[in-house]
């Protein structure tokens, strides 16, 4: 697993991919309209919520920079530009406050909309 690799003045800093990737997911998750996470690839079966066995968070580490693709579910009626937007800002923020790295890219995916359940009609 790559790692980040920052030099402190105490010492050195590593910071696993994983690490960011869950830093990531879990800064998309707080934006108003997003319904989860999914995966950021095309599947011909609709992804679950939960877990889905595939990667959710894709990190690239590069020169110092990351570059983060996420695939995300929305529920209906977001709108898709400034969530995705959202998305985009709050990862990119969260990640570098936590971390200390920067942060070229962040990429995101709408991977489903989540439409919301109907309750049966009690009489």
């Amino acid at each position: 697993m790559e790692n980040y690799t920052g030099k402190e003045p105490s010492g050195s800093l590593k910071i696993s991919r994983g690490v960011i990737g869950t830093i990531a997911g879990m800064s998309a998750k707080e934006i108003d309209g997003v319904a989860g996470l999914a995966p950021p690839t095309a599947s011909l079966h609709p992804p679950s919520l939960k877990g889905t066995g595939k990667k959710l968070v894709d990190v690239i580490l590069r020169d110092d920079f990351a570059e983060i693709s996420i695939g995300v579910a929305l529920k209906y009626g977001a709108k898709v530009a400034e969530t995705c937007t959202a998305i985009q800002n709050c990862v990119k923020n969260n990640v570098q406050a936590m971390t200390g790295m920067a942060v070229s890219k962040v990429n995101v995916r709408v991977a489903r909309v989540v439409f919301p359940t109907r309750k049966p009609i009690e009489s």
